[in-house]
């Protein structure tokens, strides 16, 4: 007896943790201005409040099941129960849904569909209700299941897109990645199958709360720390070509033009401006290593527009990350060597943020990729 007692006063407490800190993460979200996680990252803002609509649901959806939790009548916690049940289906998962979505930001996704795709699970439980029993739940899991199959795929599917599209737009990657984001939808995922195929026992409750615990902290962190890429773009210390420009308009008069006549009035600017544009603009001055440079400033300073610099890098077989990479990284082995022959101590982590890079982790990790060692492996053998 006792037992059980400690038992139900310590899940009492856990479920009380948890929908404080929903309701807090929630409040925070809304009303804080500044950032507590990461201070020069501005996050978006349609994120940040799908987000805290997402806690204020989990705070709102614990409130309303604890109730049932005291009520003697078995009839009216089955009732109480299927509609948390519709309301779970009308709210949580199509919110999680939308949150998972806001993450990416190379094009701004429509939300409707999600709801579409909820109405089912809306109809059958509001079945259940009227007929005051669950004989549609084993339909409802086997849609859920499906669904939720349907909807992992196309997020690994959206993210490895959002990737290649970061790649071809960004040198730096800090606060933009959202591989993370994988994460949450697998904990988001599992709360919604377990949920629909475990529920009742005093396990699904405890591993319930834990997961939500941890949704609710990584979900905290990721939107404080991914940065908007909706804002304007600074154009401080480029300094654009004077190269005749070619503005967004011809790019979409070329786009009117047939797609042959398209491709190889593109393949002949690419031959005869790009290449010889980024070695005076961008390599000869050293412009690649100005922290966060996109390829749209890029085609500025080049008096271009990023269409044609994008169509370049595709042909040249690379990205525009890893082109202003191998820029970055010749700089760094430069500057390394220079310093050997000088007699001069110096540390990677200052030679990399000379070379252009804020975050030594992601100079690291980019130096491995390319050279395939550590850094200080070459740095042992070059000082040999």
């Amino acid at each position: 007896m006792y037992e059980q007692i400690l038992e139900d006063a310590i899940f009492g407490m856990l479920y009380a943790v948890v929908t404080v800190l929903a309701a807090l993460g929630c409040v925070y979200l809304l009303f804080r201005r500044g950032n507590a996680f990461a201070a020069d990252v501005t996050p978006p803002l349609r994120l940040r409040r799908w987000a805290a609509a997402f806690l204020a649901v989990i705070a709102l959806g614990h409130v309303w099941y604890l109730p049932g939790t005291m009520m003697a009548d078995g009839e009216a916690v089955e009732r109480w129960t299927l509609i948390g049940g519709l309301l779970d289906c009308l709210l949580t998962i199509p919110v999680a849904l939308a949150v998972m979505l806001c993450m990416l930001q190379d094009k701004r996704r429509p939300l409707c569909p999600v709801w579409l795709a909820v109405a089912p699970l809306v109809i059958m439980m509001g079945v259940n209700i009227a007929n005051r029993s669950d004989a549609l739940l084993p339909w409802m899991q086997g849609y859920i299941l499906l669904a939720v199959i349907g909807f992992t795929v196309y997020m690994v599917r959206e993210v490895r897109q959002y990737g290649r599209w970061l790649r071809d737009n960004y040198a730096d990657l800090e606060h933009k990645e959202v591989w993370q984001s994988l994460l949450v939808l697998a904990v988001i995922m599992f709360l919604i199958v377990y949920y629909v195929t475990c529920y009742g026992s005093i396990t699904y409750q405890y591993i319930i709360q834990a997961s939500d615990l941890l949704l609710i902290g990584h979900l905290l962190w990721r939107v404080e720390t991914l940065q908007d890429l909706n804002l304007p773009i600074s154009s401080e210390n480029i300094v654009v070509a004077d190269a005749t420009p070619i503005d967004d308009s011809d790019a979409m008069d070329t786009m009117i033009a047939t797609e042959e006549t398209e491709e190889a009035d593109a393949s002949l600017s690419v031959r005869n401006n790009i290449g010889p544009l980024l070695r005076q603009h961008c390599e000869e001055p050293q412009l690649y290593l100005q922290y966060d440079l996109t390829l749209t400033q890029l085609a500025q300073a080049l008096g271009t527009n990023r269409t044609y610099l994008s169509m370049y890098f595709s042909r040249q077989g690379t990205t525009y990350n890893s082109y202003i990479n191998d820029l970055r990284i010749r700089h760094f082995e430069c500057l390394y060597r220079d310093a050997v022959t000088a007699g001069r101590d110096v540390t990677a982590q200052e030679l990399a943020t000379q070379s252009g890079y804020r975050s030594y982790r992601t100079f690291s990790l980019a130096f491995r990729q390319r050279k395939g060692q550590s850094v200080t492996a070459w740095m042992n053998e070059e000082g040999a």
